[in-house]
């Protein structure tokens, strides 16, 4: 599965690179951002989280690419009834180091401009998830693309328009029997409503405040996505950035085995722009 991810990822990110690099007309920018924390002794984790954007705009066309990834292994305690020589119940804790998160996240959009503030705009998005209700979930959609404001302060974007989206739910494994047997969930696959809303607030030369919103509004599901971020700035090319995520699906599968429909992460990390 892994080596799927990266076959993905790779085949988004070659079409930018390889236009980048034919033009190498010095408007391609973009940031990489990571925040690592380790630790060892009574508890044991590690947790890694990173992303890298690039984007690209002329007077026809604008770029946008990113590539994101969550990964965390931490000492996971599991609980059992056993019994002791008596007989008596008796809780029994097991503890092993194990995968708690484990997320990849791809994009890429194009937009062509017919002035300074419409565009139309094609987008692809996929995402690979082992702790969620949804193995895997990919988006294609195509929109109108507007620019509400652009200028030192502020600026805000939005997108609208239809998508057809692709989603496995996870199955189940039946453990009563012997052997084992996993009960596969049947992949759906619809058509959206895509909304993206785009927000950057700079309060001085060296501190933003960015936000962005996606909906794919289905009728099997509607998956909510919002990432703030405080940027702070320590030179040219580096940065600090506190960022919040929320991620939502209004409906999850009953084999899936998870009951929470939204996810949470919060973030600091490291920034270097190019």
């Amino acid at each position: 599965m892994n080596k799927t991810i990266l076959a993905c990822a790779l085949a988004l990110a070659l079409p930018f690179a390889a236009h980048a690099a034919d033009t190498n007309d010095g408007n391609w920018h973009g940031s990489g951002e990571a925040g690592l924390a380790l630790a060892s002794g009574n508890a044991k984790s590690q947790n890694l989280n990173a992303k890298l954007t690039l984007k690209k705009e002329d007077d026809l066309w604008k770029y946008d690419f990113f590539l994101e990834a969550q990964r965390n292994k931490a000492n996971v305690t599991s609980s059992t009834i056993g019994r002791d020589s008596a007989g008596n119940p008796v809780i029994e804790n097991t503890s092993k180091y194990d995968l708690t998160a484990n997320r990849y996240n791809a994009g890429a959009s194009a937009g062509y401009k017919f002035d300074d503030r419409s565009y139309i705009v094609g987008a692809l998005r996929y995402e690979h998830d082992a702790f969620s209700p949804y193995q895997y979930q990919y988006t294609a959609s195509i929109g109108y693309g507007y620019q509400l404001l652009k200028n030192s302060a502020d600026e805000l974007s939005f997108e609208v328009g239809p998508g057809y989206k692709v989603q496995q739910p996870k199955g189940v494994t039946d453990y009563s029997v012997n052997p084992p047997v996993y009960f596969k969930a049947d992949s759906d696959s619809y058509v959206v409503a895509r909304g993206l809303v785009n927000y950057k607030h700079n309060f001085n030369e060296t501190t933003s405040l960015v936000d962005t919103f996606l909906v794919e509004a289905g009728s099997t599901n509607t998956y909510f996505q919002n990432d703030l971020g405080l940027q702070v700035k320590m030179s040219d090319k580096l940065a600090l950035k506190a960022g919040y995520q929320v991620r939502h699906n209004t409906d999850i599968p009953a084999l899936s085995g998870y009951t929470h429909k939204t996810d949470q992460l919060l973030t600091t990390n490291l920034v270097y722009g190019f």
